[in-house]
């Protein structure tokens, strides 16, 4: 139900906590955490750029004004927090 946006942008962050993941557990880390505090810069950008989207999404808002019980403005501040 999500948008090509929405996936395109999961996709990217999760390929990004994968990177970071990857780049804290390589033995190279105990030597240069640069490496690593990019990845995590990168993985955080990512992980905004998908908040930021779903903020404005249609089809978000409809998963948010679906849910029961649940107040749709409540759900967006959640989801930008």
């Amino acid at each position: 139900m999500e948008c090509s946006i929405c996936r395109d942008r999961e996709r990217a962050y999760q390929a990004r906590i994968s990177e970071y993941t990857e780049a804290r557990s390589s033995a190279c880390y105990q030597v240069s955490k640069r490496l690593a505090a990019f990845k995590n810069v990168e993985m955080e950008r990512a992980k905004s750029d998908l908040e930021d989207h779903r903020l404005v999404c249609v089809c978000a808002i409809r998963v948010l004004a679906l849910l029961p019980e649940r107040d749709v403005f409540t759900g967006l501040r959640q989801l930008a927090a």
